[in-house]
């Protein structure tokens, strides 16, 4: 969730904190200036320093990027970002949810899975704790088992805490509250997969055993760059992790971010198997960015086994542009189409990369020769493929028999007994306003389903 802040929104925040910013290395820092060191000045000043206020948020996000010889990439740019922003993240966490739901609702957004990470400190030091006895996991559980329910409390803290205060700020429940007081979230327990094997194994096992035991929690997912040395490394021990803790947690399900690489980031061998890995291994459930797909082995074997076992693809078009300069026709979007696996549009860290879902839909329109049924498509398979609990409203692109009226009692009954397809049918309803409107001038059909 993180990224998916604003640069202003860090810096309004880093200024009422009191805090010190570096303007060289475009840091927010966690103290106040000292006035000891060249370069720094106090986040509060920026207000009054537009050249100062400029270069922060350049260096906070993807605005203006251009390569430097210290800052040669928009991959290399990117990622930094989150170490420049961090201090500024901690008291903020409530704030943060509560921009993310306000951008959400003015973006006609109803539903929003977000990656969190609360409690990743006490996890760390519990992976530290317990080093890993070769691939043992079983030992690996039972020596992490002792202090899961602290953990799991720790990480249920954390998020009511983040909850309350974007509540308040959102003035719910009162007549001045924000839009983003309608907008339902539901969170995936992100791993960071650049620690050592048992920092990552312990934070997967809390993650899976808060999914287990706290509603709000749908998934889990691995995140940070993927091109990493220790990530590339230990991917295959990543995949392997999760295919234990599959075994001991059935229910829970992943959606895992692999194949975002491209060839010169990484040798060849890299390239072959994280799609696949992640499908096959772990059994993931959606994949995010799968850029890599037509560089693994048997790519079209494995995009067949894709379309049948209805892995949906999330894909990232603005960041798979300033990260990887992947766009246009070398974008594998049209690819998994034709292959009939599912996609569907996402953001990722729309605050860094300066964007909304409205730009990927954009972008995506404006690139490939995709129809209006098409777009709407893409939007239902977000709520199709999501992790909220119950039975979906569409089933192979088709509505299910309950509600092929969808005013019935019958869909009523099927709709009062899956949270998904509440939402789905709110989703309809807001297409067949949106067509309604337009109707008369365009002569576009208003939907039939309402």
């Amino acid at each position: 969730m993180v990224g998916a802040i604003y640069a202003e929104s860090y810096l309004k925040w880093a200024a009422q904190d009191g805090a010190c910013v570096a303007l060289e290395s475009g840091q927010i820092l966690s103290h106040g200036c000292t006035g000891h060191t060249k370069g720094e000045l106090p986040a509060a000043d920026l207000s009054t320093n537009p050249d100062a206020e400029n270069s922060m948020i350049d260096a906070l996000s993807m605005r203006d990027f251009v390569p430097t010889a210290t800052d040669r990439s928009g991959h290399d740019h990117f990622f930094a970002t989150f170490n420049r922003f961090f201090a500024a993240t901690q008291k903020h966490a409530g704030d943060s949810l509560a921009e993310v739901k306000d951008r959400a609702a003015l973006d006609h957004v109803q539903y929003v899975e977000l990656m969190i990470s609360p409690g990743l400190g006490s996890l760390i030091g519990a992976g530290m704790k317990h080093p890993l006895n070769g691939e043992d996991y079983t030992q690996a559980m039972q020596a992490l088992k002792p202090m899961l329910p602290e953990l799991v409390g720790i990480i249920r803290r954390e998020t009511d805490a983040m909850e309350q205060q974007a509540q308040n700020v959102l003035h719910c429940g009162t007549p001045q509250a924000h839009a983003g007081c309608g907008v339902k979230v539901r969170y995936l327990y992100q791993t960071i997969r650049t620690f050592q094997p048992s920092v990552v194994f312990a934070q997967l096992y809390a993650g899976y055993d808060v999914v287990r035991t706290d509603a709000r929690f749908v998934g889990v997912n691995i995140v940070a760059p993927e091109d990493n040395e220790i990530a590339m490394r230990d991917y295959d021990q990543h995949m392997r992790m999760f295919q234990a803790l599959n075994a001991v947690y059935p229910e829970v399900k992943l959606s895992l971010h692999a194949g975002e690489l491209t060839p010169g980031l990484v040798p060849p061998e890299g390239l072959t198997h994280h799609i696949r890995s992640a499908v096959e291994i772990a059994q993931a459930r959606r994949i995010g960015h799968g850029i890599d797909i037509v560089w693994e082995q048997d790519a079209t074997g494995l995009l067949t086994e894709m379309a049948q076992k209805k892995i949906m693809v999330e894909i990232n078009l603005t960041s798979n542009d300033v990260i990887l300069n992947v766009k246009g026709k070398s974008h594998p979007f049209a690819l998994y189409r034709r292959a009939g696996v599912p996609v569907a549009l996402s953001t990722d860290d729309e605050g860094v990369s300066r964007g909304d879902l409205t730009q990927e839909y954009l972008r995506a329109a404006t690139t490939w020769p995709l129809t209006y049924q098409d777009m709407k498509n893409l939007s239902r398979n977000g709520l199709t493929y999501s992790f909220i609990p119950g039975a979906s409203l569409w089933n192979d692109g088709h509505l299910v028999t309950a509600c092929q009226d969808m005013k019935s009692q019958a869909c009523q009954n099927f709709a009062a007994q899956s949270e998904k397809a509440r939402v789905q049918i709110e989703l309809e309803k807001n297409f067949n306003k949106f067509e309604g409107k337009i109707s008369s001038n365009s002569g576009i059909n208003a939907s039939p389903f309402l």
